[in-house]
């Protein structure tokens, strides 16, 4: 399991996935200072004046993507349930990016920030989601060369 090289791929994006979650995302700069993260849009330090926004469907979506890697992982045997998975966590990642730039586009205008940052960590979905795609190629290349094996047998 762990010697094959997709499964590289996937811990990679496993990782990276999970990363997500740690680090903020966009930060916005006004009166006061805003980041997006796991959490949602908030102040870094909150108080009474403050706005929040609500970002759950992105929460879901960070959620998602590092389960859906890890369940690529652990069906090492079922190749072809293993690309499925690939491919809809290609999806999920292409997704996860697109609602964060949709809510750091809305949040700039509701907050009337003058500064929008976005953070290294916005490239990860995108890393995420080339090495889904490389452990897909490798699936592939496995269940053809069974098949071959299969053919001579």
């Amino acid at each position: 399991m762990i010697q094959r090289i997709q499964t590289i791929y996937l811990l990679l994006a496993f990782a990276f996935g999970a990363s997500m979650f740690f680090t903020p995302q966009i930060t916005f700069m006004a009166e006061v200072e805003y980041i997006l993260n796991f959490k949602g849009i908030n102040a870094v330090e909150p108080s009474e004046t403050t706005k929040s926004i609500a970002t759950t469907a992105l929460t879901i979506l960070l959620v998602l993507t590092p389960l859906v890697s890890l369940a690529s992982i652990l069906l090492f045997k079922k190749r072809m349930i293993q690309i499925r998975l690939c491919s809809a966590n290609i999806g999920l990642l292409i997704g996860v990016t697109a609602l964060a730039y949709y809510f750091g586009t809305v949040a700039n205008k509701e907050l009337g920030t003058t500064i929008i940052s976005y953070k290294l960590s916005m490239v990860f979905p995108i890393v995420g989601a080339i090495l889904n795609f490389l452990a897909l190629r490798a699936i592939g290349k496995d269940e053809a060369l069974v098949r071959s094996m299969d053919r001579i047998r």
